[in-house]
């Protein structure tokens, strides 16, 4: 688990600068506002698919380095299954501070 991105989570939705929930994910991604989605490792094949596919097709990264209650959790809920970023300067960050972890 990455703390500094989690932390970040927690910035950008004080900053309201996130979205939560898949219709509303899907929506940010369809017009081109997302600039990032989180998607939870333990979310359903179904939306698993939905999600790719249309990040995908609009060209926007998803990201799947957290379960449902660790995004949750970043953002003081419960449990969420899919996040969008809506800052470049956040994402860009998030970006960075993932793809450093995965090298």
């Amino acid at each position: 688990m990455n703390q500094k991105c989690i932390q970040l989570l927690g910035l950008a939705n004080k900053a309201r600068k996130i979205v939560t929930g898949e219709d509303l994910v899907l929506t940010e991604v369809k017009s081109k506002r997302a600039k990032m989605v989180f998607l939870a490792s333990d979310a359903s094949a179904n939306t698993e698919k939905k999600m790719t596919d249309k990040c995908t097709y609009y060209g926007i990264q998803v990201f799947r380095n957290f379960d449902r209650v660790t995004l949750g959790n970043a953002i003081g809920k419960e449990t969420r299954v899919s996040l969008a970023v809506l800052d470049d300067g956040f994402a860009k960050k998030m970006i960075q501070i993932l793809q450093e972890k995965n090298t």
